[in-house]
């Protein structure tokens, strides 16, 4: 038997919040990631505009830091702060992670302007 069980269980409870925040922050960042690419993936008329590269690579580059990123606060911030504190900054990197997201990557959203009614 353990001889502080108290501790124990703090550490069992701060890796379950780890791993939680594992899963909601791949499940963010998919859902948010797979929203603005949707037209990318589908590729419009007849996959005309299907671009690889997203699917690819910037997707899964995305999940992977939704998944990893997150937990990897949390273990950090737990070292420093008290666990209130540390899930504050855990949603502050999420949010801020998601604001550059947004700011740097434009998958292609609309069909080529070239490509009008025809004749």
């Amino acid at each position: 038997m353990s001889e502080k069980p108290a501790e124990e269980s703090r550490d069992r409870m701060e890796s379950a919040v780890g791993c939680l925040l594992a899963v909601l922050g791949a499940a963010v960042t998919g859902a948010f990631a797979l929203s603005r690419a949707a037209y990318t993936i589908e590729g419009g008329f007849e996959g005309h505009a299907r671009d690889w590269g997203v699917i690819l690579v910037d997707l899964p580059l995305i999940l992977f830091a939704g998944l990893v990123v997150p937990p990897l606060t949390w273990a950090a911030a737990t070292r420093w702060l008290r666990p209130w504190a540390a899930v504050l900054v855990c949603a502050a990197v999420v949010g801020l992670g998601l604001w550059g997201l947004a700011a740097g990557w434009h998958p292609r959203q609309a069909p080529d302007p070239g490509y009008g009614p025809g004749l």
